[in-house]
């Protein structure tokens, strides 16, 4: 038996629901996670419905391989949703995907193990990689960046105003011991933080930029949606629930950029709608979790939720 910790889907119902529109098509759930989308969009298809996950955590991986083992519409694939086009090439289903969703939070078990290393809450290694088998851990990133790159990663994809504190002191502690644990670590972000917020641990923004560096989740994330235009059929639908502004933003200019055109055409010409190459079609307004569901899962109050679906 695979250990689980325990983990509640965030926009379980909206998000499938805006998902699934054709029970016979082919489905991708690029997050895995523990499988709540997952378990969900199969209960909406049908007997020639299919679905693949994918995750880059090999516990997720062995996860769903043990729950879905009976399940024949069901596949997974260990790797990154920057990858899926390979994954839906090896199939022979290029333009031919009902509905492509990215659920794009880390996933309780990974936030509670403390053998991950991503949370300031509990003890544990350094890590925070979500696949711990390619590229370095944040402690082997901490202990040879330079402080100006730790300030700008930890400036950038935390937006922590005390960003350059923060890097001067990891390097300045790293000089007497080396930082190999979650707790060091948020130790010395916390002494460099002159102004504690109520209500929430003065290491979050550093960890979550940390997190996001090294797994490159914004990186994956641009080319994931490059590639998922391509992959889906026409009227399959794109669901991207964010739960960082910076994520959002991508998703929005994205979503936005293909549902306006080509802006590029020639001035002074009569521009007819076919010219505009328009791809997508923006469904309904952007979705946030409720205050019942805040009220039970915390970490969904800062979730967002965009729809798109290709029209050409």
């Amino acid at each position: 038996m695979i250990e689980d910790f325990s983990h509640t889907t965030v926009l379980l119902q909206e998000a499938v629901d805006a998902l699934v529109q054709d029970p016979a098509a082919f489905y991708i759930d690029g997050t895995f996670g523990r499988g709540g989308h997952s378990a969900l969009i199969l209960e909406q298809l049908g007997a020639e419905g299919r679905l693949m996950g994918i995750d880059k955590d090999p516990e997720a991986v062995a996860y769903a391989t043990e729950r879905f083992a009976a399940e024949p519409r069901f596949s997974i694939e260990r790797g990154s949703f920057a990858d899926m086009a390979a994954f839906v090439r090896d199939r022979g289903l290029e333009g031919k995907v009902g509905g492509i969703l990215l659920d794009l939070g880390v996933s309780s078990p990974q936030l509670d193990d403390p053998a991950r290393g991503f949370s300031f809450l509990n003890e544990g290694p350094l890590d925070m990689r979500m696949n711990p088998d390619v590229g370095q851990s944040a402690a082997q990133w901490l202990a040879s960046a330079g402080e100006k790159e730790i300030a700008d990663v930890i400036f950038t994809y935390g937006e922590e105003r005390f960003a350059r504190r923060m890097a001067r002191a990891i390097v300045a502690a790293r000089q007497e011991v080396a930082i190999t644990t979650t707790a060091q670590l948020a130790r010395i972000i916390a002494e460099a933080n002159p102004a504690w917020e109520k209500g929430k641990h003065p290491a979050t923004r550093a960890f979550q930029a940390i997190r996001i560096h090294i797994n490159r989740e914004l990186e994956d994330l641009e080319r994931c949606l490059d590639q998922a235009l391509d992959l889906l059929a026409i009227g399959g639908r794109l669901v991207v629930i964010s739960f960082h502004s910076l994520e959002d933003r991508i998703v929005k200019r994205f979503i936005r950029k293909h549902v306006k055109g080509d802006e590029h055409l020639p001035p002074g010409i009569p521009v007819t709608q076919d010219m505009l190459r328009q791809r997508l079609r923006s469904v309904g307004k952007a979705v946030k979790a409720g205050t019942v569901e805040v009220s039970s899962n915390p970490r969904a109050r800062s979730a967002v939720m965009r729809v798109a679906e290709r029209i050409a």
